[in-house]
């Protein structure tokens, strides 16, 4: 029995754990960029148009209770960006694996197929044949 620190040494071991937290490392960086973008830059531009210095400012009072609907919003716009991005990312892996199962495929079948006997490999079977039949 290997114990519990034991197996959560063989999972931290595997090269796909390791693969996830450097994925989640570059998300959270990612992620970081994407609220920039969206506080910083995106919500001001909406926010001229809406009439408001910022767009995430807006906000409207329902009898005590201050609703910033504008945050909201600017929410569901980072969640569009980054669901549109991964989206991109996993488009983009499934069209280099479909690449890499048909060159393997390609290759399988390569190995496997059977060459066209030359001039000279025809004419020693038939020899062969010949010489078999006079025995």
């Amino acid at each position: 029995m290997k114990g519990f620190f034991g197996e959560f040494k063989e999972f931290i071991a595997k090269g796909n754990v390791m693969d996830m937290a450097v994925g989640v490392i570059v998300g959270a960086a990612f992620k970081a960029i994407v609220d920039s973008l969206v506080a910083d830059i995106l919500m001001p531009l909406i926010g001229i148009f809406a009439g408001a210095e910022s767009f995430t400012a807006l906000s409207v009072t329902v009898g005590g209770a201050v609703i910033t609907y504008g945050n909201f919003i600017a929410a569901i716009i980072n969640f569009l960006i980054m669901a549109f991005v991964m989206f991109l990312i996993v488009k983009g892996m499934n069209k280099m694996s479909e690449a890499a199962a048909k060159l393997k495929k390609q290759k399988e079948a390569e190995e496997t197929a059977v060459a066209e006997p030359s001039k000279e490999e025809v004419l020693l079977t038939e020899i062969r044949d010949l010489l078999k039949e006079r025995k």
